[in-house]
């Protein structure tokens, strides 16, 4: 079957035009002429036409895309493997940037007055307001937020690192105890049980004993912080989830 050069042009999205170009630039020759000298393009060269637009869609120039069609790898499975190749290289180049677009709103949304080396400095992967939003939308009340959003935007580079530093202390007493052996109602498993919540409550909002279980309920529910604790240590989740309960339970006792 050959089709004419009207109905190749429809079934690619390409003008007519487009394809005398190609045709003109020996890019993409037909495969057959009618007598009357009309184009007519078998099935071989609709393959071909759909890798020449796909390595257009690549941000390839014709010239690049002729020099890559008549290259040693010109075979079918060359230039899949080849697209692929090119395709992973994208995504991987679009997922830096939606990362650092990310960062940028993150920054932005909370008001923090740091430039973008500074913002990507002190965050990394860290979100301080992640638990923020969270309580906000699970007790249907945005005072947590504003409050959060009424400090935040006051801190310095200076205080984010200091911030960050004091979480990780928190978290890294939760770790130890663990890894001690002891357990989740253990004396030091509730300390830092207790640095966890303080760092809450002096960062970013009045973080209560009440809320601070929940917040571990959280921990376990939502995969997210689930993932975020077991990438620091195997166990962490469940084990920070009942030493925030204990310690919660001691205070109360008390």
């Amino acid at each position: 079957m050959s089709y004419t050069v009207g109905a190749v042009a429809r079934l690619a999205g390409v003008t007519v035009r487009t394809l005398h170009h190609y045709d003109e630039i020996g890019l993409l020759r037909p495969g057959e002429r009618t007598d009357a000298g009309y184009r007519r393009y078998a099935d071989p060269d609709l393959d071909r036409l759909q890798r020449i637009l796909f390595y257009r869609e690549l941000g390839f120039g014709l010239d690049q895309i002729k020099d890559v069609m008549t290259d040693d790898r010109g075979t079918a499975l060359g230039h899949l493997r080849r697209q692929h190749g090119l395709l992973v290289e994208r995504i991987g180049r679009l997922e830096r940037m939606v990362a650092a677009v990310e960062k940028e709103m993150e920054a932005h949304n909370m008001g923090i007055p740091l430039s973008p080396e500074e913002r990507f400095e002190v965050f990394g992967d860290f979100n301080p307001d992640e638990d923020t939003a969270e309580v906000d939308e699970r007790w249907g009340d945005t005072e947590p937020y504003r409050e959060s959003a009424r400090r935040t935007a006051r801190y310095t580079k200076a205080d984010w690192l200091r911030i960050k530093a004091e979480g990780k202390a928190a978290i890294d007493q939760v770790v130890a105890a663990m890894t001690a052996g002891k357990g989740a109602d253990s004396q030091e498993a509730m300390d830092g049980a207790e640095a966890h919540r303080g760092q809450i409550n002096d960062a970013f909002y009045d973080c209560s004993y009440q809320m601070h279980v929940g917040l571990a309920e959280m921990y376990l529910a939502d995969s997210r912080f689930t993932a975020t604790y077991e990438k620091i240590a195997p166990g962490l989740a469940q084990y920070l989830h009942d030493a925030i309960k204990a310690n919660a339970a001691s205070r109360a006792e008390s």
